[in-house]
């Protein structure tokens, strides 16, 4: 301490003040102790803790904020630093590998806390690391440096004296579930784009190991990709995409990292129209959701930190919840709105369907079924069928809320018909027809398994008209639709029989045991016979594929004899004049009986609130032809004739199914 000069009257040895002289004493003694602040003495006088009110907002910022979220280090991993002694200033902003050595033998901390702290360190030291090291080795530096972070989080997680139950109500454990989740996503890509997603040897399997950065790691493909497709070409962090034109994202939080596995896709439209030879009649959605989990080996926490061995097992969380490591059962982590929304964002349905509609070449001509997931024989179907000029876009909300509810992803697997909607409706369900019988042969040859039992059939517009003859009985009576008055030959006709009797004469499939229609036009509509619509009516054109197959262009020798199959499809009625009221067709295919046994529901919409239901439409199809007697249910919601995309609508369709199910469900 500097020396000071007292101050006059306050010298040394002198003799204390006389009374009424108290005043200069006690600026005396305050310039004193003002003097000897110089020296720290006064912090001595200062509270030792200070206390301040935190907004809600702001508590639960400090609690959950970390390096992923704020870009700096949580509170808990600088309280760690502190306590072990550890310079917090370097170690928060460089994580030098100094640091994270220190830390990793400092005493006086638990494996919790170091662990923890550790991961949240080698996650903040990858990510400093440039993503394309120029030097030599970068790239492997930083593929280690994030498989460290995962194998501390799955130390913290599998090898500390706590269970991951005895936390779960842990906002640390929740943060470093979410460190090891990212660290897999990260080494995960980075492992894709280094190897091509592809194995090193064609004769190595789903389960085959590689070296990389120093590590050995044993990747075992445990889920089915999508049988017309080889291996992904892409493979997208499902957290990294964002979708417009849905309504909700459905994901279960838990363990390892969600990815789309993007597959090629077969073909539609264009080798059709050029005579070559087609795609497959069926195929699984191309870009399926995957789960990604590292699981490190060791015994014991110092095996797991010394050896550079991992597991990389992928997961379908369509068909796992959750897995069983280090004899804990902890939640499957999965997302199964990424892929179904990756594959309708860059599917072109949207200009395929009207290119369909027109007969264009980039068209279909034959229609095509898509399954939403691989076969799985235990989970019942949901077929759905979109309407005029549309495609599975059609059931986009549908679809996703479905896949959504837990217990309806549980029980039914989702198939959508996609086909060209220029063709009349009895062709198309003919061939329709074939398609679902051809792809249940071929998923399930015996016909025993659950999947092939009990299918629930959603259509909307058209669709529903092919769903309703779908659960139809036709003897005669669409034969005499067709024949519309002429006498042909009979030795001619028998020779027809057999090709037009699938499209005129069938019984209600014995496998639907369910019908939901959605703004269904069964009686047609006085909207398809005005001029306007008259007027698109005469730029639809029937496939060029259906012109050159000789076993359909005879339907058109029956209704126009004598003519070329080019000629004749002028006679042909399209899709647009089977939607009309008058149409022979439509009358005909409104007088065939359903199934007694198939249970049918109906959806209507109304555009008018201020009129008798009776008189009111959806702007399309009129309530008196969307209305059936001995329906199940049905529902009238206010909206346009799109309404299967309505939040309304979306609740009667999952309300049905649980009904179902719970019909299903074995009495007590």
């Amino acid at each position: 301490m500097s020396t000071m000069d007292p101050q006059p009257g306050c010298r040394p040895g002198t003799s204390p003040v006389a009374p009424g002289h108290g005043l200069p004493r006690l600026v005396c003694t305050v310039l004193f102790i003002v003097g000897l602040a110089g020296c720290g003495v006064l912090r001595e006088f200062q509270p030792s803790v200070v206390v301040k009110q935190v907004a809600p907002r702001d508590y639960i910022a400090q609690q959950r904020s970390d390096v992923l979220a704020g870009g700096e280090l949580s509170a808990r991993t600088r309280q760690t630093l502190r306590v072990t002694g550890l310079d917090l200033g370097a170690c928060a902003t460089t994580t030098v590998p100094a640091c994270l050595s220190a830390l990793a033998g400092a005493g006086g901390i638990s494996d919790e806390w170091r662990l923890s702290a550790l991961t949240e360190l080698w996650l903040q030291y990858a990510m400093s690391l440039p993503r394309r090291a120029r030097v030599p080795g970068g790239r492997e530096e930083r593929f280690s440096a994030w498989l460290e972070a995962a194998r501390h989080a799955y130390g913290y997680l599998f090898f500390t004296a706590r269970s991951p139950g005895d936390r779960a109500f842990e906002d640390r454990q929740t943060q470093v579930r979410d460190w090891y989740n990212y660290a897999v996503q990260q080494a995960t890509s980075q492992l894709f784009q280094a190897t091509g997603g592809r194995p090193r040897h064609a004769s190595e399997t789903a389960r085959h190991t590689l070296t990389f950065a120093g590590w050995q790691l044993q990747v075992d493909l445990q889920v089915r990709l999508p049988s017309h497709a080889g291996l992904p070409q892409e493979l997208l962090p499902a957290s990294a995409l964002h979708f417009r034109g849905l309504r909700s994202i459905y994901q279960r939080d838990g363990f390892g990292s969600e990815f789309v596995a993007v597959t090629p896709a077969p073909p539609l439209g264009e080798r059709e129209a050029r005579g070559r030879r087609g795609p497959p009649a069926w195929s699984e959605m191309p870009s399926p959701n995957i789960t990604v989990v590292f699981c490190f080996a060791g015994e014991t926490l110092e095996e797991l930190l010394s050896l550079r061995e991992v597991t990389v097992n992928v997961h379908d969380p369509l068909m796992e919840s959750e897995l069983n490591l280090r004899g804990h059962r902890v939640p499957l982590a999965g997302n199964y709105t990424a892929g179904y929304g990756l594959w309708l964002a860059r599917s072109g349905f949207n200009r395929q369907s009207l290119s369909s509609l027109l007969g264009r070449r980039r068209g279909i001509g034959r229609p095509h079924l898509y399954m939403m997931q691989p076969f799985d024989p235990n989970r019942r179907i949901l077929l759905m069928l979109h309407g005029l000029a549309s495609s599975p876009e059609a059931w986009v909300n549908v679809a996703n809320e479905i896949l959504g509810d837990e217990e309806l992803r549980r029980e039914f697997q989702v198939w959508q018909v996609y086909y060209p909607t220029n063709m009349p409706v009895a062709i198309n369900h003919a061939a329709i027809r074939r398609l679902l019988q051809k792809t249940l042969a071929s998923v399930d040859p015996a016909g025993d398994q659950p999947a092939s039992q009990d299918l629930v059939v959603i259509g909307h517009s058209m669709g529903g008209m092919i769903a309703r003859l779908m659960v139809s009985t036709a003897e005669e009576q669409l034969w005499d639709w067709a024949l519309a008055g002429r006498r042909p030959d009979p030795a001619r006709l028998e020779r027809l029989r057999p090709y037009l009797d699938p499209m005129l004469r069938f019984e209600p499939l014995p496998n639907v045991e369910r019908v939901l229609f959605i703004a269904t036009p069964h009686r047609g509509t006085p909207v398809a016979g005005r001029r306007l619509v008259r007027w698109l009516a005469g730029l639809v054109q029937l496939p060029w594929t259906l012109l050159q197959n000789i076993d359909e262009a005879l339907i058109f020798q029956v209704r126009a004899e004598g003519l070329t199959p080019t000629r004749a499809a002028q006679a042909l009625p399209t899709s647009l004049d089977n939607l009309d009221e008058r149409d022979a067709f439509v009358r005909a295919a409104a007088r065939l009986p359903i199934a007694e046994r198939v249970h049918y529901h109906s959806i209507i919409a109304r555009a008018q609130v201020d009129r008798p239901l009776e008189e009111t439409d959806d702007g399309l199809v009129p309530y008196r032809s969307a209305h059936l007697e001995g329906a199940r249910s049905e529902q009238v919601i206010v909206a346009g004739h799109s309404v299967q995309e309505t939040a309304a609508a979306i609740l009667e369709i999952r309300r049905i199914l649980h009904e179902d199910l719970r019909e299903r469900r074995p009495t007590p």
